[in-house]
């Protein structure tokens, strides 16, 4: 008698589809709807091929975990995708271990997904973690998490690299919610960075439309814990259009280091776009802000982000470590307000550490008030500067210094050209251990706000008001409402005292702050035109 023929059920991309339904049998081979797997345990122990799918029943819990390992996935062509299935997103409670982990493997597609994890998870378990330990410095490619809610975990989201810069290539992370975590929300990171030999675990990293909330960090670490987003290890990343706020409230008061919101590490080619960092805390006595450029960071932006109401710096560019690798980065088009409001050795725009160089501060907006005792700077600059430029942006604060330069700066290590200060009454400026009250005298004392024989900056009213953001993105869930971006009303108060930056070497780029077209070099400020409303 003939052996009847089987057809082999292939999805479109040439793989397998498997289904899990806690309405499943694992004795079912699991290749429909109608006859799904029943336990995470049993569909893990599948080995996933090229364009395989391990689909979720929507609005059902899994308790486990998922491990794709080396004998799994593996072509960027053809992704192995997990997702859920039918209506809503299915739930994986992973009960103290992790919920999906990618190790030594890639062309991985996970989304549509709940991860929840418990006490255990907690501690020491990352949501969904991606890690390579290959020898050299091979990178991985295709990775992408998308429409994926993770909490109760160490980090949220991870992506680590191996002692000799192995690691991921072309990650994509998007419409992401990471909340509720210990460590941090989004996390990447590598081998120990060596100034004479960079070495990078991972290449084109873009994280978009992320929100990191809540994620409050470990009381008891001696280690910066409480972040929402950091990059680490990483050749060409980008974070944008994604908020952090909320974030550090449980950290360490004993820490030598704190969390922030958005920032970025032993890292080159960075650009935080598009974002908004707010409300993000600190348990000790340092960070707590809203976005920053750390140690060994180089060739790299932050532009058109919005920071405001963080206990530390609304944007920081920091060295702690004295070596010349933190250089040619660039903020510009960016608004600070009332940042600094736990600690005001911070402030709105903050440049300090062991060795910082190479820096451009232009095109920005700051407001800094008081928080009762708390009388934050609108621009703080420590010792140890080097060729920094600061132009054309709007300082502006209630009283509190309008400047605090804490050291005589040489127009080698900072030039500051084309601002406006504003404080009400006087000026309030500090400049090394002088304070200043007005700006000619500064100006004449140390040769700053000169463009050759021509006076530059301002101390006018700029008049500044908030502008609401154009949407509260529905995809950006725990936001809740956002502040606006602060617009001159006095725009024409401040002709003049720009400096035409094509002058000095710097591109203006295209457009300002809320995305209106540039046309030759822009006045003073982050918002050069306020939007319809």
């Amino acid at each position: 008698m003939p052996v009847p023929h089987v057809p082999v059920l292939e999805n479109s991309r040439g793989g397998r589809d498997f289904y899990v339904s806690p309405q499943g049998d694992d004795k079912d081979d699991g290749r429909t709807t109608q006859t799904p797997w029943r336990t995470l345990r049993h569909a893990d122990a599948a080995r996933l091929m090229p364009g395989d799918r391990l689909m979720l029943k929507g609005g059902a819990r899994f308790t486990g975990t998922l491990s794709i390992g080396p004998g799994d996935a593996g072509d960027a062509r053809k992704p192995v995708v997990i997702e859920s299935y039918g209506d809503g997103r299915a739930v994986i409670d992973a009960a103290g271990t992790r919920g999906i982990e990618v190790h030594d493997t890639s062309g991985i597609v996970i989304r549509n997904l709940v991860l929840a994890g418990n006490a255990a998870s907690y501690r020491s378990q990352d949501g969904i973690g991606f890690v390579s330990d290959l020898l050299g410095a091979r990178k991985l490619p295709y990775v992408r998490v998308t429409g994926v809610d993770v909490s109760g975990f160490r980090n949220g989201i991870r992506l680590h690299g191996g002692a000799e810069a192995s690691g991921f290539k072309d990650v994509v992370i998007a419409d992401c919610a990471v909340h509720g975590n210990k460590d941090a929300g989004l996390v990447s990171d590598g081998p120990a960075f060596d100034p004479d030999a960079p070495a990078y675990a991972h290449e084109q990293v873009t994280v978009s439309k992320l929100v990191a909330f809540k994620n409050d960090g470990d009381p008891t670490a001696a280690r910066n814990t409480g972040s929402g987003i950091v990059l680490g290890s990483i050749n060409r990343g980008m974070v944008e259009d994604s908020v952090a706020h909320d974030n550090g409230g449980s950290s360490s008061a004993d820490a030598l280091e704190g969390p922030e919101g958005i920032w970025a590490y032993d890292s080159t080619r960075i650009v935080f776009q598009r974002d908004v960092a707010y409300a993000n805390r600190t348990g000790s006595q340092v960070d707590g802000g809203g976005f920053g450029l750390d140690n060994n960071v180089s060739y790299s932006l932050m532009q058109y982000n919005l920071s405001y109401g963080n206990d530390g710096a609304g944007f920081l560019a920091y060295s702690a470590v004295p070596n010349r690798a933190h250089r040619n980065n660039a903020i510009r088009y960016n608004v600070s307000q009332d940042n600094g409001r736990k600690l005001q050795e911070y402030g709105g725009i903050v440049a300090l550490g062991s060795r910082v160089s190479n820096l451009a501060i232009y095109q920005n907006t700051v407001l800094t008030r008081a928080n009762g005792t708390v009388r934050a700077p609108a621009l703080r600059l420590q010792p140890n500067l080097s060729e920094v430029s600061v132009r054309n942006n709007v300082f502006v604060t209630d009283g509190s210094p309008v400047v605090a330069g804490q050291g005589h700066f040489e127009t080698s290590e900072v030039v500051m050209q084309g601002n406006d200060y504003r404080n009400p009454g006087a000026l309030n400026l500090q400049w090394g251990d002088r304070w200043y009250t007005d700006l000619a005298s500064w100006r004449q004392e140390s040769g700053q706000e000169t463009q050759g024989s021509r006076a530059t900056g301002t101390t006018a009213d700029p008049c500044l008001a908030e502008v609401p953001l154009a949407t509260n993105d529905p995809d950006l869930r725990g936001t809740g409402p956002m502040r606006g971006a602060l617009s001159s009303q006095c725009a024409h108060a401040l002709d003049g005292a720009a400096v035409d930056l094509r002058t000095v070497g710097i591109d203006p780029g295209a457009m300002d702050y809320f995305g209106t077209p540039l046309s030759g070099s822009p006045a003073v400020g982050a918002v050069l035109a306020t939007p319809n409303a």
